[in-house]
């Protein structure tokens, strides 16, 4: 098996049957089943959801983006060995763990292969859901630079770079571009504050005002399981970012679930704790990368300034990084991955191929 073969970095497509067009994200395609297809699984595997329950299969990558850009190695490796693989085993051991503790439901329904999910349709909050424990990252350099407000929230004065805040934050931001919320500037991902949530609380997707607690109940709890499972391996959960949305149980009711991944290292801040203690930084997540490519690069300013987008998607398009460097960031995915689950993350010869006989045998979804 040749490393560049065990890479899963196109993922759509697939020839999975579906009516729709497949959806591409940077890590994540998205394949809508047909009604007819929905509702057979629905009966056949026994769902716990309505009848007419939209379903999707949800392939990750291997791909490795940052700053907006994906990236590649050299021996021509398009992704990152064991990262997909990775990724969903943490999410699914913290949504386990959610359910365990009695938090809110998820919205994967089947796990085929250790690259896909079944998921359900649900109704997208457009809240990039924030939590923080420590102060570093952008939060430390606007701090820096005399800027003491965050979401509405007013930083003490004397905070130190990567020190324990007072408090968890919530430090919400907008997902996707939305128009007309007053305050709320035209673009992706820009801060926002809870009073612009409550002020506006439809037009951020929220079925009603009090399932603003709800979220931020959620988000605290969910923090607050995985912080403390990562501080029985020694490890700092730092900041994470989660995603909501509604489903429609069975009863016809709407409830909010969690979505998409969490508490991974591609959507947290993992620090090692005995480095921590020592006083250095190990980061255990996709920030270490994202160390490594402005310490790489003689110019980071293209990988910082967004008015740079363009030199910056030719740096990652004409620019294959070193072995050593992919396969440190797969060593820091699998670790995680392994510390938390237990479990061995094993590299397919073919996963396209695997993933394909799986969901034709098992799920009858390929022709």
């Amino acid at each position: 098996m040749s490393l560049a073969d065990s890479v899963l970095a196109v993922n759509n497509d697939l020839p999975i049957r579906t009516d729709k067009p497949v959806h591409s994200g940077k890590v994540r395609s998205v394949y809508w089943l047909t009604d007819a297809d929905s509702r057979r699984l629905i009966q056949e595997k026994g769902y716990n959801v309505p009848d007419d329950t939209p379903l999707a299969i949800m392939v990750i990558s291997d791909r490795i983006s940052a700053f907006d850009c994906i990236f590649h190695g050299e021996d021509n490796l398009q992704g990152i060995p064991g990262k997909g693989a990775a990724l969903n085993a943490i999410s699914n051991h913290w949504f386990k763990l959610f359910a365990e503790n009695g938090l809110a439901d998820s919205h994967i329904l089947d796990i085929p292969h250790p690259f896909v999910w079944i998921v359900q349709k649900a109704r997208p909050i457009k809240v990039e859901a924030i939590c923080r424990q420590y102060i570093t990252g952008s939060m430390w350099r606007a701090y820096a630079k005399g800027e003491r407000e965050f979401c509405g929230i007013t930083l003490p004065e004397g905070l130190t770079k990567d020190q324990k805040l007072p408090e968890l934050l919530i430090t919400p931001s907008t997902k996707g571009i939305l128009t007309g919320i007053p305050g709320v500037p035209e673009q992706d991902d820009v801060n926002i504050t809870r009073k612009n949530i409550e002020d506006n609380y439809q037009a951020f997707g929220f079925e009603k005002p009090a399932d603003i607690d709800l979220y931020e109940k959620l988000l605290k709890e969910g923090f607050g399981v995985i912080s403390e499972a990562l501080a029985k391996l020694d490890q700092v959960f730092v900041d994470t970012k989660f995603e909501f949305g509604y489903v429609t149980d069975r009863d016809g009711q709407s409830k909010l679930i969690y979505m998409d991944e969490v508490g991974t290292p591609d959507s947290s801040r993992i620090w090692d704790g005995p480095a921590f203690r020592d006083g250095k930084v190990i980061e255990n997540s996709k920030e270490g990368f994202r160390q490594f490519l402005l310490n790489h690069f003689d110019d980071a300013d293209i990988l910082l300034n967004k008015d740079r987008m363009d030199e910056r998607e030719a740096l990652a398009r004409d620019n294959a990084l070193p072995l050593e460097a992919m396969m440190n960031v797969s060593n820091t995915y699998t670790g995680v991955a392994e510390k938390v689950t237990g479990e061995k993350i094993a590299l397919s010869d073919n996963p396209k191929a695997d993933i394909i006989a799986i969901l034709k045998q098992q799920y009858a979804l390929v022709d």
